[in-house]
């Protein structure tokens, strides 16, 4: 039995909870979390965490998203209180994490539209607001002026602060505009900013100014490129603040969608892999696998596909996918014809790359295709989407609950446990021994 120790639930997952506390001897801790009728979670810690190492377990998932942010609160007010009730260490212990998939949003490409500046030679150019016009500078040409022809440069001449003259030629020495004057030396019948009289201030103004946003054709056409999108909130880092500023020392977390999350945090974070789960199904429960493909879904998943196939011996192909702005296809690079296909993917959310992937395989003359992935969310239509796919078998873990799911798949859904993984981690964290073995999965 693990001695000073407190493993806390949230209500995101209860049967992991359960499963963990069972396998380290543990009863879970008591504790009250509920909600107010207001809406407002409440939490009491019934157990005493005062100098204890405190795991507190939340899965990021509620079930089609219903309850993923009150779960996500509900984890940052557990934290708090076992920081307030004086425990030694707060882990908290995240199954599948929350807001990591944010940065791979289904936008085509990012940064700055550009400015449709003017035409030179007849030719239009791209311009951005950083570099063109170039400010004038010493051997640096002069700009072209503004778009509708205005020099701008000479209007700034005319409106020069200098002494005013006065009639007998001496100087009053106060600063004033320089009234402009005709080429016979006579004054300009203007308004001391070299625009006559009979023209309209305003419009000579609000032909060049770069503000006039009423008359938007005199500064170029400013709108954004297809697949731009501004203000567009990475979550991930302040998910990670949000972690930390509630208490949070530390966080045990598996399969990552961008391991690079793990940057956003100034607390330890441990990435465990369901590697290891995978490689022993495919050993275990697939006849011949030394003869079968393992295909990525996608070019990002490459590396974890590869992981797996080079340390199985097993052949490796990609699919990849081609994406313009009316719709995406996929190309398959590898020959599946006549054999099992294995796909490896770390997350299923909506089941729609997975289940083209599948498609394109079985077209390819693929004979038997299972799909393995570490965490199967099943958001949307995603049931109803497996069911009509061509995949043979599914395989994911419990990272969140799978129990409805299951019923709703029946035979073609396999569930691996992870408990024993996080078990294994919290025992190794708490000892303060190495955990490298649970990343070894050659």
């Amino acid at each position: 039995m693990v001695r000073n120790i407190v493993v806390l639930g949230g209500n995101s997952h209860p049967a992991i909870v359960e499963s963990v506390c069972n396998i380290l001897a543990l009863p879970a801790c008591n504790r009250i979390l509920t909600k107010f009728s207001s809406g407002e979670s409440r939490c009491e810690i019934q157990d005493s965490v005062r100098g204890k190492d405190v795991y507190i377990i939340q899965t990021g998932f509620g079930g089609n998203g219903s309850k993923l942010n009150d779960h996500f609160m509900d984890l940052c007010i557990m934290i708090s209180a076992c920081k307030t009730g004086s425990a030694r260490r707060v882990t908290a212990v995240l199954p599948l994490f929350p807001y990591s998939r944010q940065p791979d949003l289904p936008y085509k490409k990012s940064g700055a539209p550009l400015f449709k500046g003017g035409s030179e030679n007849g030719s239009k150019k791209d311009y951005t607001f950083e570099s063109v016009p170039a400010t004038p500078a010493p051997n640096v040409p002069r700009s072209a002026g503004l778009i509708n022809g205005t020099d701008i440069t000479s209007r700034l001449a005319k409106t020069t602060l200098g002494t005013t003259p006065l009639p007998n030629g001496t100087s009053n020495g106060t600063m004033s505009p320089v009234r402009p004057t005709n080429g016979d030396g006579s004054y300009f019948a203007g308004n001391g900013l070299g625009i006559n009289n009979n023209t309209s201030t305003q419009s000579i103004i609000g032909s060049y100014t770069t503000h006039d946003y009423e008359n938007v054709s005199h500064v170029g056409a400013f709108q954004a490129k297809p697949g731009y999108k501004q203000w567009v909130a990475q979550a991930g880092t302040l998910v990670a603040n949000l972690l930390t500023c509630a208490g949070a020392d530390h966080v045990i977390t598996m399969d990552l969608h961008d391991p690079q999350v793990q940057g956003f945090f100034d607390v330890p974070v441990d990435n465990l892999y369901g590697r290891p789960l995978l490689k022993r199904y495919i050993q275990t429960h697939i006849p011949e696998y030394k003869d079968a493909v393992i295909i990525s879904p996608d070019a990002g998943g490459a590396k974890r596909a590869t992981a797996i196939a080079d340390g199985m011996g097993i052949e490796f192909a990609l699919i990849h996918k081609i994406t313009d702005r009316q719709n995406a296809s996929m190309m398959l690079v590898g020959n599946v014809s006549d054999r099992v296909c294995i796909l490896i993917d770390d997350l299923l959310d909506t089941g729609n790359t997975i289940t083209r992937a599948a498609k394109l395989l079985k077209k390819e003359g693929a004979t038997k295709i299972y799909a393995l992935l570490t965490h199967g969310v099943f958001s949307g239509d995603a049931i109803s989407r497996i069911k009509a796919s061509a995949i043979d078998k599914l395989v994911v873990t419990n990272s969140v609950p799978q129990n409805e799911h299951k019923a709703l798949l029946g035979a073609k859904l396999d569930v691996l446990d992870i408990s024993p993984i996080f078990a294994e981690a919290i025992r190794r964290v708490h000892h303060g021994e190495s955990i490298s073995v649970l990343f070894n999965y050659d």
